[in-house]
């Protein structure tokens, strides 16, 4: 990283963040002579696991969940991993858990950590396809407990004793991050779990010191060194996670329970901060707000094994999470495409893929907190069949919860509004209005500068569409590109974005969004959002960005109307991102447009565009960097930006229209 990167950073901390920061250099320091040590912890007697083997008889699951678990765990035996919405072969070798699949570059695998510049792409690669995690091994792990085929286990231990010898404690780049060892940690304990009636299970395990070393090492280096202040997002509750998995699952060390209590107190406290009293996450990430809710319920769930159930208030956060989560869902069941996302998982029990995760998540909440009768249907999958059976075998009373009646279409304290079809229908039509803040803490890692944007969607199909993430490190000009004003459906003035952009997570201020009137948004033919930012107003001419939004559910249109309060006039661009399933047309002031729903039917429709702007259409162009979606972390294919360019007077509308036509 450039030196004025490390000083726009450092702007971002607080003094006790940086007092936090010596002291872990200080402790990175004094463990350089713990690299690759072995045989460390005082064990509590002969290492023993308590949990009584699952009976899939007993699983409340649906056959056809079980035969994809299995179909996805054949697939890796027959050497190839779903991770991050693509295929790669599994490790068989230990160079080959620091191999980047895109680049072949080999990250460090010798050196002592934190010699290693972990952000640094041509020195590591992308390591986030990497499936150093390990959550494919539960999946087969869940393979093997759903069919007793033991080629499914026998792969399983194999892949952990690799990783296992491959990365001695803090030796090599997989010891960079707390929040690996935290989901690593969730990994061993649900593999033991699944594989519990495996003859194998035991030396694999209680018997193997190699393995004690792992769990008590990843488990010392989280009691050591923790996500703080500014970087105290989701990293943080995984970590937490970690300790508290690792001391409740694996209780063999004298230090057992003191890092479970730690990491207890931790995951209660975090849960509170990260997430707003409505229910979204405090990032503003729609992904990572499935993530957050996840480890949370993963520490719910192993609460009640453990015998220590979580606080009401703890429950109550799930619930809310995922109440919100339920009501921002689309017809297709899809997530928004708020901020950044990562396709990360905490726990796979069923085979990945994030268009079913969003309706999985719903399942495995349903099984801990009930679902509300709004929901959508949630599936019978393996990782919901789990849920119910735990609470079945270790029964606990569930606090009193506070549920919304009916489903919630505004969210104030994230700053989203939802306007829709409020009857069920294929040919939804769907948009999702943001007013909130930029992003949670002094850096906001995971926002991008989208204040004011919208996304819409029909009948299941991306119209206007975010342009998602693609990368973190190893592209900087498109990090910057699909994190920017001009990438979203939005308006930008005097070339520049938002929020000042500071570095692929590093946002050194932010925009203030306030609702002006949210009309009609529960109920009635119309509804209609009113919003403003201040992100440009220490520009000249004191510009403040005014948008509106109408949605007529019975004439199927949309109409945006966008105004700048200030003094003077402005260079503006405004951007409309059309999603990669639809056909584009220029026709007169406007676009004609066609798509297929997800209930097959063709529809068209027509976007009107504002006539003072300049309009000009491009479609993955390479300079400027425009006409981009990212369906998932690391692909990105073209689709059609139509951006319009001009000087507009303070109070001059700019108003577009989107018409969808009778199917």
């Amino acid at each position: 990283m450039s030196v004025a990167w490390y000083l726009n950073r450092l702007r971002r901390m607080t003094p006790q963040e940086v007092s936090w920061r010596l002291r872990d250099e200080v402790t990175k320091r004094r463990w350089r002579g713990l690299k690759g040590a072995t045989g460390r912890g005082t064990p509590i007697g002969t290492p023993a696991f308590a949990f009584p083997p699952l009976d899939p008889a007993t699983l409340d699951l649906d056959p056809s969940a079980a035969r994809d678990v299995i179909a996805a765990a054949e697939k890796i035996l027959a050497g190839r991993i779903r991770l991050f919405e693509r295929d790669m072969a599994p490790p068989r070798a230990a160079r080959d858990w620091f191999t980047d699949p895109d680049s072949g570059r080999v990250a460090p695998s010798d050196a002592f950590t934190f010699d290693i510049d972990a952000r640094e792409p041509g020195i590591v690669g992308n390591l986030t396809f990497t499936p150093s995690r390990l959550i494919h091994v539960t999946l087969l792990a869940a393979a093997y407990s759903l069919s007793g085929n033991a080629a499914f286990a026998e792969l399983a231990a194999e892949q952990l004793r690799s990783w296992w010898e491959a990365n001695p404690f803090l030796t090599g780049i997989h010891w960079a991050a707390g929040i690996e060892c935290g989901l690593r940690l969730t990994a061993f304990a649900w593999a033991r779990r699944l594989l519990a009636t495996w003859p194998g299970v035991t030396a694999l395990f209680e018997e193997s010191s190699l393995a004690r070393d792992q769990i008590y090492n990843h488990q010392f280096y989280l009691a050591g060194l923790r996500s703080y202040g500014s970087s105290a997002n989701n990293h943080l509750i995984a970590e937490y996670l970690g300790l508290y998995v690792g001391g409740s699952a694996f209780p063999w060390f004298t230090d057992s329970a003191a890092w479970r209590e730690v990491g207890r107190r931790g995951l209660e406290q975090e849960a509170q901060r990260q997430v707003f009293p409505d229910g979204f996450g405090r990032e503003l990430a729609s992904e990572y707000h499935g993530f957050t809710m996840e480890l949370l319920m993963v520490a719910a769930l192993e609460g009640i094994i453990a015998g220590q159930p979580f606080s009401a208030d703890f429950i109550g956060t799930i619930a809310r999470m995922a109440d919100a989560w339920a009501a921002s869902l689309d017809v297709g069941g899809r997530s928004p495409r708020q901020g950044d996302t990562d396709d990360a998982y905490t726990l796979l029990l069923d085979p990945p893929g994030r268009v079913r995760r969003a309706v999985r998540l719903l399942g495995e909440a349903a099984a801990l907190v009930g679902a509300a009768p709004w929901w959508p249907a949630s599936p019978r999958d393996f990782g919901a069949a789990i849920f119910k059976e735990i609470r079945r075998r270790y029964p606990s009373p569930t606090p009193a919860l506070s549920r919304p009646p009916r489903r919630p279409n505004v969210f104030p304290d994230a700053g989203l509004a939802f306007m829709r079809d409020l009857d069920k229908r294929t040919d939804e039509l769907w948009c999702r209005c943001d007013y909130g803040p930029h992003g949670y803490l002094a850096i906001a890692g995971h926002a991008h500068a989208d204040a004011l944007a919208i996304e819409v969607r029909h009948a299941g199909v991306d119209i206007l569409v975010d342009p998602g993430t693609y990368c973190y490190l190893t592209d900087p000009v498109a990090r910057r590109y699909f994190r920017s004003t001009i990438a979203h459906n939005t308006l930008e003035i005097g070339g520049q974005d938002s929020a000042t952009y500071g570095g692929s997570f590093l946002w050194l201020d932010a925009p203030n969004s306030q609702a002006l009137a949210l009309d009609g948004i529960d109920d009635g033919p119309v509804a209609r959002w009113q919003a403003r930012h201040d992100g440009y107003a220490k520009k000249p001419g004191e510009p403040i960005h005014q948008r509106g939004v109408t949605l007529d559910r019975v004439a199927r249109r949309i109409e945006i109307a966008d105004s700048i309060l200030g003094q003077g006039k402005f260079d503006v661009r405004l951007a409309f991102h059309l999603g990669p399933a639809v056909e584009a047309h220029a026709d007169g002031d406007g676009v004609t447009l066609a798509w297929q729903g997800i209930d097959g039917r063709r529809y068209t429709g027509r976007l009107v565009l504002p006539q003072a702007l300049g309009w000009q259409v491009h479609r993955g162009t390479a300079d400027p960097m425009l006409g981009w979606y990212s369906s998932a972390f690391h692909e990105k294919e073209p689709s059609t930006s139509l951006i319009g360019g001009g000087s507009v007077a303070a109070g001059e509308i700019l108003a577009a229209r989107l018409q969808i036509d009778p199917a």
